[in-house]
């Protein structure tokens, strides 16, 4: 069944003096049905964290104006928007007295077909109206003792070393990109990226019920508003992009004219 996709893109400083997450939804310049959705957390003390962030947004936005399909792959741009933006992020370490380092999840809508990939601990989640189908792997530390089976979900909301990272760009090794893909998403799937400035308030249920019952709009203010609400006075900056798709309407049928 064909469909259109409801887009909405939203950031919020949280408790913190500066916004270093950077969203952005961008269709493509000269194809129709292909859109890309991108964000970014930023790390690397003052303006260090933003800087990098926005990095990925430029090398996203860059890399998909001049991408053909014809010779490419959707999986080798989604890497090359992850690989160029780490190796900026790291040149700008000899230029600065900053350390900066981002997170980023890339996510490409091309010919009804869904792809994606990350580096870091922001998050891909993929609903199939309220239940999930995938998320993405967080390449922290408490990530890694979850999948071996060290710590659980509820344990690691709190460990104290919770925003240690595995992997991510600008750091002296090259990042970890995982990719995933949809060959055949239906409407009424969600996709939705999100950093730990959100994700950390939800479960995945919660999440699912909120993007299925509302359009990505609403959904966005009322995660948004809750994530403020659990902070108490103490959240992170957080972002999000929504891509929910939506069944077109069935054409109108042509009168059958009488003779």
């Amino acid at each position: 069944m064909p469909f259109s996709a409801e887009t909405c893109v939203a950031l919020h400083g949280g408790d913190r003096a500066e916004q270093q997450d950077r969203v952005g939804l961008f269709p493509h310049p000269k194809r129709s049905g292909m859109l890309l959705a991108v964000l970014a957390d930023g790390m690397g003390g003052h303006s260090g964290g933003a800087m990098a962030a926005e990095q990925v947004l430029i090398r996203a936005r860059q890399n998909f104006e001049t991408y053909a399909p014809r010779y490419e792959t959707p999986d080798s741009l989604l890497a090359s928007v992850i690989d160029e933006a780490h190796l900026v992020i790291k040149l700008t370490r000899f230029t600065s007295e900053q350390d900066p380092h981002s997170t980023a999840v890339v996510f490409l809508l091309q010919q009804g077909k869904a792809y994606w990939a990350h580096c870091g601990d922001s998050r891909l989640y993929h609903f199939r109206g309220p239940s999930l189908l995938s998320r993405s792997a967080d390449h922290s530390l408490v990530g890694e003792l979850q999948r071996k089976g060290r710590l659980d979900a509820a344990d690691a909301l709190w460990h104290p070393r919770r925003n240690v990272l595995l992997s991510c760009l600008g750091s002296e090794r090259a990042p970890r990109i995982e990719q995933g893909r949809e060959e055949t998403p239906l409407a009424g799937d969600v996709f939705l990226l999100c950093s730990d400035g959100l994700w950390a308030y939800f479960s995945d249920a919660e999440l699912g019920a909120t993007l299925h019952e509302l359009p990505p709009r609403a959904a966005a203010e009322r995660l948004i508003g809750l994530a403020r609400e659990r902070a108490r006075g103490s959240g992170d900056n957080l972002s999000l992009a929504i891509i929910k798709l939506v069944s077109l309407p069935s054409p109108a049928p042509v009168p059958t004219a009488r003779g």
